[in-house]
């Protein structure tokens, strides 16, 4: 009867005074000890006062039932769909709406509606998955930064691939723990990209020189992402380096000097095509003959090789593991300079001695 006298009593009443109504309505449709019939009457009811063309009912409506979590399916869906704050609220609170529908709501949804979704609280990794994908910047920005969110790996590589080159993103995501190395490391070039276009335009430095700069942050940022990481994400991260042609022989040689063994290895396998645990045995040969065997297989630099065989052997002598920073280990280059010092001019490459010698000057400053 209450119901019946509401929706008479509304015909007339002001948009403000109406909206109190509903809400006050609603709230009590929440009641435990509602009686049977009036909940029902009241269930008759919602989906008109939903139908007001009055924006305040729809939000108030929304206010009162968003996180509660017995509320019709059929009510959720229908103010979850009206345009304003109140489908909003709904989107990004209700409980009562599932993965599918969400994920529905986010492939047919505005910027603003998969933003809602985005921010929700334990949003589930399907749907994560789903704005990843599909999803426009605003609402993955959103979901980078939401971190009660279950976003899978493979999520949160497809927004640095979609998303990149926006420097709110690559703060979110670098902030973002659980971000994979493969994704990190696009993160890593998409700013050296962006350093390097900076400093050419005005000619602060050649580009030749700000390419060289750039490149060689990028291997030491490279190196200092992969430190703590799972055996298969430092895969990934050298997989994917290898089909983009990243994996240079400076990485490889960088990785060796600073004592990321695990790295070397996960990059020799997959430019051998060897497994890494034949890689590791072959590299752990004493005799260096193994080792020299392996190493004209995949191709590196011939005149680089006793860079590579001096770091391993010092390695060998000095258990130099992944050991605490990624930096590049002053004593390890300082011993592959002198080797190449005592094998005089016609057996070193004057530019890899170049190289070593720039890698010398920053573990120097790295240790100071």
């Amino acid at each position: 009867m209450i119901v019946r006298q509401f929706l008479l009593w509304a015909r007339t009443a002001p948009d403000e005074v109406r909206a109190q109504a509903a809400s006050a309505l609603a709230r009590a449709y929440l009641r435990a000890d509602l009686g049977a019939r009036d909940r029902a009457e009241l269930e008759e009811a919602l989906p008109l006062m939903i139908a007001d063309p009055a924006p305040q009912m729809a939000l108030a409506l929304a206010e009162a039932l968003c996180r509660h979590p017995l509320v019709p399916a059929d009510i959720v869906l229908s103010l979850a769909v009206t345009e304003g704050d109140a489908g909003l609220m709904m989107l990004a609170r209700s409980p009562v709406l599932h993965e599918r529908e969400l994920i529905e709501l986010v492939e047919t949804g505005s910027p603003a509606r998969q933003a809602a979704i985005a921010s929700r609280e334990g949003l589930a990794a399907p749907v994560a998955a789903a704005i990843a994908e599909v999803g426009h910047a605003a609402a993955c920005l959103t979901l980078v930064t939401n971190t009660d969110a279950d976003i899978p790996g493979f999520a949160l590589a497809r927004i640095v691939a979609r998303f990149c080159h926006l420097p709110a993103m690559r703060e979110a995501l670098l902030a973002r723990p659980g971000l994979p190395a493969a994704a990190h490391h696009a993160l890593i070039r998409a700013v050296a990209g962006a350093l390097t276009a900076f400093v050419s335009e005005r000619d602060w430095m050649g580009t030749a020189d700000a390419a060289r700069v750039a490149r060689e942050a990028c291997e030491r940022a490279t190196l200092t992402c992969v430190d703590g990481r799972e055996d298969a994400d430092v895969r990934g991260l050298v997989e994917e380096m290898f089909e983009n042609g990243q994996l240079t022989p400076a990485l490889v040689l960088r990785a060796l000097l600073s004592g990321q063994v695990r790295l070397f290895l996960e990059a020799v396998s997959v430019l051998s095509g060897l497994p890494t645990d034949r890689v590791a045995a072959l590299a752990a040969d004493r005799s260096g003959a193994a080792f020299r065997v392996l190493y004209d297989r995949i191709g590196l630099p011939r005149g680089a090789y006793v860079a590579f065989r001096t770091a391993l052997q010092v390695m060998q002598a000095e258990s130099y593991v992944d050991e605490g920073a990624s930096g590049l280990k002053r004593r390890i280059v300082e011993r592959v300079l002198d080797q190449y010092a005592g094998l005089g001019e016609t057996q070193g490459s004057g530019k890899l001695i170049e190289v070593l010698q720039r890698w010398q000057a920053e573990a120097i400053r790295d240790a100071a």
